[in-house]
């Protein structure tokens, strides 16, 4: 990844953030954006005093704005001269079944999942064609392939992100590479939360999260870390994956059970 440019959406937190870490170790100029600004300001002050001022951009907006997006591009365009990877990092999942999800919900959900690919993909599509070697990498989930009833729409919406990607692994082939990575359960603030509010209080972490990956029957016996996924995108945008597009690769503990 020396020199070369990536851009991380939903970088501020979490895998997104992990994944900027892994391309700055890398030697890679970064370009991160997310909604909350006071928390991306404190996250781009530790980046540039640790990596250099000169090899990081952060900027606070919705990858739901299309002029947000594009602005971004062009300040990106300005600042780093292109750029060659995208690596585009939507939301959390939305826990509820067919019964308790409103036409609000749906809507809402197909937006953010979908448009969070679209935006940034189109605001960065002309630079990664003209990088001769540009790649997007999606991160999506299990839920794709293999739903939840109790995350229906978030399942259904996964779904149809995946199906997006596999057609744009056709449409923008041989300029632009387009890959995901499938997530099982990773370690993250959403499962903090859900172990804050346990209903054993007296329960330790470590037990909790080790009760958990027994009852969801994780094959390695734990859930993931954010830096064991930001590997892999960091991976398939890099030289090394220059003959991988439309693919995808799990990143589950071996928790998936379609072929």
């Amino acid at each position: 990844m020396k020199d070369r440019t990536i851009v991380v959406t939903g970088g501020s937190s979490g895998i997104g953030l992990a994944t900027v870490r892994a391309a700055l170790g890398e030697g890679a100029r970064v370009a991160l954006c997310a909604r909350g600004a006071d928390r991306l300001s404190r996250v781009a002050d530790d980046l540039e005093g640790e990596f250099g001022a000169d090899r990081v951009l952060a900027r606070a907006f919705s990858v739901l704005e299309p002029r947000a997006n594009a602005e971004f591009a062009a300040e990106v365009a300005e600042r780093f001269g292109g750029c060659d990877a995208l690596v585009t990092n939507a939301g959390q999942g939305r826990v509820s079944t067919h019964a308790d999800t409103t036409d609000d919900d749906w809507r809402e959900e197909l937006e953010l999942k979908f448009f969070s690919q679209l935006h940034p993909i189109r605001a960065f599509e002309a630079q990664l064609r003209g990088s001769g070697h540009g790649s997007i990498t999606a991160v999506n989930s299990l839920l794709a392939y293999q739903p939840e009833p109790h995350m229906v729409c978030t399942s259904a919406a996964r779904a149809g992100v995946q199906s997006l990607l596999k057609s744009l692994a056709t449409e923008l082939a041989p300029r632009i590479r387009v890959n995901s990575i499938l997530l099982g359960l990773v370690d993250s603030q959403q499962w903090q939360r859900r172990f804050e509010a346990r209903e054993d209080q007296g329960q330790t972490r470590e037990d909790w999260f080790a009760d958990l990956a027994r009852r969801k029957a994780i094959p390695l016996g734990r859930l993931g870390r954010a830096e064991e996924a930001a590997r892999a995108l960091v991976f398939l945008a890099s030289p090394a994956a220059s003959y991988i597009t439309g693919a995808r690769l799990e990143i589950s503990g071996g928790v998936s059970r379609f072929i």
